[in-house]
């Protein structure tokens, strides 16, 4: 998909990789400000749920989706981003987009969020040509609000726009983007 100094960001490949994406959402501390929180229960859940985010993307045909962040040096997936549409209170894409990361314990506090955040914007700005991408956190995730100020995101406040629960709204356009 894109690439950057130290990761390569690519599509997932459900055989291959679904042992690297259970260590990731198998961990109660990364899933906690992810979706209800759950858990996968086994890296065969992780592989089918790999396939289905291809599928449910595929299916869109817009150029978003969730990838694999790779490290260029070992090749090991450290987590994912994700440029998607944000999807309304009850589940329907809205015309709003969305960047965000999921990233394994282990690579955390690495610049790797910020890293493939940053590529993944460009992508969407410059590919897919979106006027603005918005990210949503969970108001106690301090490491990804940090995220966002070092991606240069405008804070907006709290919304339940989205997803159905109370996040903390950040912005940026295209047009502050090409500025920097």
């Amino acid at each position: 998909m894109f690439e950057t100094k130290r990761l390569l960001v690519r599509e997932w490949l459900p055989k291959q990789d679904a042992e690297q994406a259970f260590e990731i959402y198998s961990d109660p501390e990364v899933m906690r400000f992810i979706g209800n929180g759950s858990t996968v229960e086994s890296v065969e859940v992780q592989q089918a749920n790999l396939q289905g985010l291809i599928e449910v993307y595929a299916k869109r045909k817009n150029g978003t989706g969730s990838w694999a962040i790779v490290t260029r040096s070992s090749s090991e997936i450290v987590g994912a981003v994700i440029l998607k549409q944000l999807p309304d209170n009850q589940g329907q894409p809205t015309q709003d987009y969305e960047v965000g990361w999921h990233l394994k314990q282990s690579a955390w506090g690495k610049g790797y969020a910020t890293e493939a955040g940053r590529a993944a914007i460009e992508y969407g700005f410059k590919l897919l040509k979106l006027p603005v991408i918005y990210a949503v956190v969970r108001p106690e995730n301090t490491a990804s609000r940090r995220v966002t100020e070092r991606l240069g995101m405008v804070p907006m406040g709290r919304s339940r726009k989205y997803y159905g629960v109370e996040l903390d709204l950040f912005k940026l356009d295209a047009e502050n983007w090409a500025e920097r």
